[in-house]
């Protein structure tokens, strides 16, 4: 594919920029967004209207709602991520060998970077703005439900490129080739350098099976919040319902909660009402169905679901150690959060949680690349190679070796 070819002669225009020029490409995007959002949000109510002609269902077309105030917030986010250290040069480590020679470890660009995605316009933006500023060039496969969206986008994004001085084709999208081009970017060995998925379980799991580039694992976010024994009545409650409500159609809102059964009789009823009071509703064990009224039986089904929308989970369970042993079960690797006083059992759950991010006593919200300082995410990854947890910048660097000698030959 000739958008293939492209991309990987854009690459090598991007990874010559210093970091002022890729600053001030970025800088020219998050303006033209902003001079463009009324082409933006008119393209995007188109999606918009044929997402709920077709039934995608609320969660989706939340992520794939774009308004005013959300382009304005991605225009900030690429300033945000221009702002960020380029870690491009930087030393990751290095030693000077007994014969004099100085070895060093820095980052470098992968080169082409590649995505794909559904519903999430936002993404297209993300994506790029990280992947220009760790000096890569983007090719993006954003699916048919922000098709609209994705063309204005993509082109407001090309054209500033353009008006800054980079190749236009440093940002491309394959939406217009269908499931063709999503099947050139997972199997463009020699072009792709890394392929990152986001999206449904059905659609990671696809990419991750059909693929013959490298991939960087998403996840999906069956997220549990364990309420310990100590946990603040205030506490517990804010967060859960923080963590749920706050925007529940995305990875990091939680999705079940677990109750200390000492805690149970203090937390269960206050907290299934406060969230009920939010349009939630708590799909709960025995235990919980008789503390709180108006609470649905739950099923094996629901430790396992991640609804991504007003819905939750909710089990009593005998201690930590039952906890612990139900995350095992049920977690898919995203992120876990305890309330609790008890600081031992706050390192507990921080040392034997194995997800991407743990947390005490905090809102698992806070997973988010943005909230953690890094403008903006590729996406969150489960896996346990090179990259988990957020990926912001260092996550789309690989590095190389610099040898510097004074003649030396090998003995």
């Amino acid at each position: 594919m000739a958008r293939l070819h492209a991309a990987k002669n854009a690459s090598r225009d991007v990874a010559r920029l210093t970091s002022a020029a890729k600053a001030d490409a970025l800088h020219a995007i998050a303006d033209a967004l902003e001079a463009a959002a009324g082409r933006i949000v008119e393209a995007n109510a188109a999606d918009l209207a044929r997402g709920a002609a077709e039934g995608i269902g609320d969660s989706l077309l939340d992520r794939l709602r774009l308004t005013p105030e959300r382009v304005g917030a991605l225009a900030a986010a690429v300033r945000d991520v221009a702002a960020l250290p380029d870690p491009v040069g930087q030393v990751v480590g290095g030693h000077r060998l007994p014969n004099g020679v100085a070895l060093e470890q820095v980052r470098v660009p992968f080169g082409v970077v590649a995505a794909i995605y559904e519903a999430r316009p936002n993404v297209t933006v993300d994506i790029a703005a990280l992947a220009l500023r760790s000096g890569n060039a983007v090719l993006l496969r954003g699916g048919s439900a922000a098709r609209d969206s994705n063309i204005v986008l993509v082109q407001v994004m090309r054209d500033a490129l353009v008006a800054a001085g980079v190749p236009a084709d440093a940002v491309q999208s394959v939406d217009d080739f269908g499931r063709t081009g999503a099947r050139a970017l997972m199997t463009g060995r020699g072009f792709i350098d890394v392929l990152v998925p986001r999206g449904s379980a059905q659609l990671i799991a696809a990419v991750v099976t059909e693929s013959t580039v490298p991939v960087i694992e998403t996840g999906a976010g069956n997220v549990h919040v364990f309420l310990d024994e100590s946990a603040p009545q205030d506490w517990a409650r804010d967060i859960v319902v923080n963590a749920k409500v706050q925007r529940p159609s995305v990875c990091n809102a939680a999705e079940t909660v677990l109750v200390h059964r000492a805690a149970a009789d203090r937390l269960v009823g206050d907290i299934v009402r406060a969230l009920q009071a939010e349009g939630v509703t708590v799909h709960g064990d025995e235990a919980t169905v008789a503390r709180a009224d108006e609470v649905v039986a739950a099923t094996e089904a629901d430790w396992q679901t991640e609804y991504l929308g007003l819905d939750i989970a909710m089990r009593v369970v005998e201690d930590l150690d039952a906890a612990l042993e139900h995350i095992r079960t049920y977690s898919t690797g995203h992120t876990e959060s305890i309330i609790t006083t008890d600081s031992r059992n706050a390192d507990r759950f921080l040392a034997e949680v194995d997800s991407a991010v743990v947390m005490v006593n905090a809102s698992t919200r806070f997973t988010d690349g943005g909230e953690f300082g890094f403008g903006a995410e590729v996406g969150i990854s489960t896996q346990k190679l090179h990259a988990r947890g957020p990926m912001g910048l260092s996550e789309l660097t690989s590095t190389k070796w610099l040898a510097r000698g004074s003649g030396q030959v090998r003995a």
